[in-house]
């Protein structure tokens, strides 16, 4: 009796030991079907195909769906880009001409003897076209750099050189106000030449613009051992504090200077522009005091 009771033990053991060794495998199997689903999806290699219930797991399954969802929204993804691009594309093709003729003919225009009425309607036509021009140029350099078209390509510069770069001379002198940059820096900061000197002609293009006549911007530059702080102040009319978070949103305009010039894309496009050097703006301002941009630019 207790050779028998010793032999059904010793089967029940088998048995056992057979049945997990089975589980092991298929499990392991699971696992190195779902490990290579996951290693061709990061390749981006991953091939759809059809498992049955008899042939893999229902996890396994639901993890072939969810990878399948994945390539094909990355799919669509890459062909919304490609549509963009060829839009982007387009609009910037099909509208130089069409614009660029409007401020030709308009500048003929004024140059004939014409009523002083048609005049001013001539110079409203040319006024119109540049700003559409200015809006069109800057929405295809942001759907560009938001799409990775382009992109931003930081490396060691000279902060000096890209201050000299600067010219809006004129612009300030339309209006009575004095500009003046300071260019004596020898500090380099890790930027795009083209790219950050756009951002910082939209910011002190603001500051001229928002300022009264005969008032001032400055430009300064401090040196931190981590970044390189220019700083952009001005005796303008100032920024509310709850509107400060705003002005960097895509075509705001504070309601006190819709009248003025402007599509409210400048300042937006600037701190893209400056958060894709991995570089910050912070503004501090007062109502009716003036404004001051700090535009900081990583040196490491």
């Amino acid at each position: 009796m207790q050779t028998i009771i010793i032999a059904i033990l010793i089967c029940f053991v088998l048995v056992l030991t057979i049945a997990l060794i089975a589980v092991q495998l298929r499990t392991r199997r699971i696992l190195a079907s779902i490990e290579k689903m996951l290693d061709e999806a990061n390749d981006n290699t991953f091939s759809e195909a059809h498992f049955s219930e008899e042939q893999l797991s229902r996890i396994e399954s639901k993890m072939y769906r969810y990878i399948t969802k994945g390539v094909t929204s990355q799919r669509r993804i890459s062909e919304e880009r490609d549509h963009i691009k060829t839009l982007i594309s387009d609009i910037s093709h099909q509208t130089k001409t069409p614009i660029a003729n409007i401020m030709v003919y308009s500048q003929l225009l004024t140059e004939e003897k014409l009523p002083q009425s048609s005049q001013d309607l001539a110079a409203h036509i040319e006024e119109q076209a540049e700003k559409l021009s200015f809006l069109i140029s800057s929405l295809v350099k942001t759907s560009r750099l938001e799409n990775g078209i382009v992109a931003t390509v930081p490396a060691e510069n000279s902060v000096k050189a890209l201050l000299e770069d600067i010219h809006l001379e004129n612009a300030a002198a339309e209006k009575s106000i004095t500009l003046t940059i300071q260019n004596d820096t020898d500090i380099t900061a890790l930027f795009d030449p083209k790219w950050t000197l756009e951002a910082l002609v939209n910011i002190i293009d603001n500051a001229v613009k928002y300022t009264p006549e005969g008032g001032n911007v400055t430009v300064n530059v401090t040196e931190y051992e981590m970044f390189a702080r220019i700083d952009i102040s001005d005796t303008g009319i100032g920024i509310l504090e709850e509107e400060i978070p705003k002005i960097f949103q895509r075509f705001y305009r504070s309601p006190e200077v819709r009248e003025k010039s402007g599509v409210g894309i400048g300042l937006y496009l600037a701190r893209k522009i400056i958060s894709d050097e991995n570089g910050y703006i912070k503004v501090t301002s007062e109502k009716g005091k003036g404004s001051v941009f700090s535009v900081f630019l990583p040196r490491k």
